[in-house]
């Protein structure tokens, strides 16, 4: 009931009603210095200022207090406020109550976080599973849900299925697409003795798998607890005020105490003069500013992020990003599009490039490969006429053939070729080399005899790519690439931006252990990524970024960023806006605190009491925050532009 009360006062709509009280009274205050007004203290509009906006700080000190045995800001501004009243001074009660309220609601704001990353992912978990018996001696199958499968069953997954288990193929070839676990922008081909991964989509033929890993075991639910504890691990951004309250409380509360027994013993004056003086210093001790600090500025840089196409979740985000030092990219839908196109059309033999691509197209024009998808839509652009492919055949995870103008043709991989009677010369062997090098797909075409050509398929890297990492080794970061893909294609993108440190073929938690390890190295990492397989690493990382558009909505709820419309470019911009926004509240901190000890000089010697010291510490608050608001029309964005 009382926790209810405060969450209901602690409202930003309650604020106002608070704020209006305050500002009425200091009107009173303002006119009674001209007027004779003769009102009772008791009839202060402050006062429920004092209600309003006392009751939720006067909980919270004493929660924190006894049930979590911990010093806290509050305990200090409320000790100030009862203080305050005890001496008749409402409005400076008020004043110091109606500060806090306001520095928790601006951070309130900007630590409020999304959580439905993980139940997303919680909602990609098969629920049932095809699994294969005997019975009277005969083969049949049945479904099960999902939390019967045991390892040792085999499991039978049809085309368009999602696997239910992490298991092995014993039966069977197709193509899987298990990108939510590696980020691979195309299916992976799987035959007899591969593993597949819970989760992960079979596209094409029927496959018989033998369950190794079910449950909470499979790599999908491992990927589940990942992100649940890298979340767990980041704990709420704690305000500088609370952290130093420690010391804090007890100073305060020393520094009044002999400055009122100094006043009263030793200058001889009236008891109440002597508290007003001790009080005098409670009121300017009180952290607010220094509470504002760090809210204003995020609020401020979060603002100015987001005219720029930057989403940044909370001050927390601000902040590790100000402190990053390491950079790391995920491969596919980051430093690339994530998109396949035909790069390379080579003929072995009499068929001009032209021709290649009018009979490979013709075929695949007919397959739902997403290589056949591509290699069509090129011939298409290029207004290459095709002619009818018949008796069309396709062999999932090998490839597919046909016959176009009476001529048979196969296309596929290079064991689906082999196993057709086809062999390849050293020359031919040498062009394939280079292309797979260079981290390319390759589609082999062959006739009845011989292989007449190749068609080479890559991932596009995004023009601003090579600039970005440049800039971002200017800014003195490390930067590092972190993807799923196999390593000559990992190696070759990093390679073409000028990124050297390549960890590739990684799984989730791989992604997770190689960022822990260079947090243990002593890097503070920002991850770059956007796909599902990303989110743990996201999490995990001191801050992550997603790529809002093309990234998947699990990446981007468990990214403190998002980077709207996917433009890498702006990293560098963010980097510089954060760095400058971190250095703008560590000096609106060292300002405030600057503030309060000349005021407490003042103070202790008399020049000030309650009200104007009120004053005075509500200017000081509202100081600070003009600083930080200047922040929102800083020009970071031309800055990070001459880097």
């Amino acid at each position: 009931m009382l926790k209810k009360i405060a969450d209901y006062l602690g409202k930003g709509r309650m604020a106002i009603v608070s704020g209006v009280f305050l500002a009425f009274s200091l009107a009173l205050l303002i006119v009674g210095n001209f007027v004779e007004l003769n009102i009772s203290p008791y009839l202060d509009p402050a006062w429920v200022t004092v209600v309003i906006s006392g009751y939720p700080l006067v909980y919270s000190a004493l929660h924190r207090l006894f049930k979590q045995r911990r010093i806290s800001s509050a305990l200090l501004i409320t000790i100030a406020m009862v203080a305050a009243l005890v001496i008749g001074q409402v409005f400076a009660a008020g004043e110091v109550a109606f500060i806090m309220a306001i520095g928790e609601i601006l951070e309130n704001k900007t630590t409020e976080r999304a959580k439905k990353g993980i139940n997303k992912l919680i909602n990609m978990t098969p629920q049932t599973g095809r699994v294969i018996y005997e019975e009277n001696g005969i083969a049949a199958e049945k479904v099960i849900p999902a939390e019967e499968i045991k390892a040792g069953m085999k499991l039978r997954v049809l085309a368009g299925e999602t696997i239910p288990a992490d298991g092995k193929i014993i039966s069977g070839t197709t193509s899987v697409d298990q990108s939510i676990m590696t980020g691979e922008s195309l299916p992976v081909d799987k035959c007899e003795g591969d593993e597949v991964f819970c989760g992960t989509m079979n596209c094409y033929g029927s496959v018989d798998i033998e369950a190794t890993k079910v449950g909470e075991n499979s790599s999908l639910q491992k990927m589940i607890r990942l992100l649940r504890d890298a979340e767990n691990k980041k704990a709420p951004m704690q305000r500088i005020a609370d952290k130093w309250s420690v010391w804090l409380v007890p100073v305060a509360l020393l520094i009044a105490i002999v400055t009122t027994l100094v006043t009263y013993f030793a200058l001889d004056y009236s008891f109440y003069d002597a508290l007003v003086r001790g009080v005098t210093i409670l009121v300017v001790f009180c952290p607010c500013s220094l509470v504002l600090a760090t809210p204003t500025a995020v609020m401020a840089g979060i603002g100015q992020a987001t005219k720029y196409g930057v989403l940044i979740k909370s001050g927390e985000a601000i902040e590790a990003t100000g402190k990053a030092n390491c950079i790391a990219f995920d491969k596919t839908g980051t430093l690339t599009f994530g998109k396949l196109s035909v790069s390379n059309v080579i003929s072995f033999g009499s068929l001009s490039e032209n021709e290649l691509l009018a009979v490979t197209a013709a075929i695949e024009s007919r397959s739902e490969h997403p290589l056949g998808k591509a290699i069509a839509a090129f011939a298409q652009e290029k207004n290459i006429a095709l002619s009818k492919a018949e008796n069309f055949a396709m062999i999932a995870g090998k490839g597919v053939s046909g016959f176009v103008d009476g001529r048979q043709y196969f296309c596929g991989n290079r064991k689906y070729l082999e196993e057709n009677g086809v062999s390849f010369t050293e020359q031919q062997n040498s062009a394939l080399d280079a292309l797979r090098a260079e981290g390319k797909a390759v589609i082999l075409i062959a006739d009845n005899e011989q292989a007449i050509g190749a068609v080479a398929l890559s991932d596009t890297l995004r023009p601003s790519a090579k600039e970005t990492v440049r800039k971002l080794k200017k800014l003195g970061y490390e930067v590092v690439s972190l993807t799923g893909d196999h390593r000559a294609t990992a190696e070759y993108f990093a390679g073409q931006v000028g990124i050297t440190n390549v960890k590739a073929e990684l799984l989730p938690e791989d992604k997770v252990n190689a960022i822990t390890e260079l947090q243990e190295q002593g890097y503070n990492v920002c991850m770059i990524g956007d796909g599902v397989n990303d989110a743990p690493a996201l999490k995990t990382a001191n801050v992550g970024v997603a790529m809002s558009s093309v990234g998947s909505d699990i990446a981007t709820e468990a990214a403190g960023i998002a980077l709207i419309g996917d433009d890498i470019e702006k990293l560098p911009y963010l980097c510089v806006m954060a760095r400058g926004t971190f250095r703008t509240i560590k000096f609106g901190i060292a300002l405030s605190m600057t503030i309060n000890f000349v005021a407490i000089l003042l103070s202790a010697f008399g020049l000030l009491v309650p009200v104007t010291a009120a004053i005075v510490h509500n200017a000081g608050s509202v100081l600070v925050v003009l600083i930080a608001a200047l922040l929102y029309d800083r020009k970071f964005m031309k800055k990070a532009d001459k880097i």
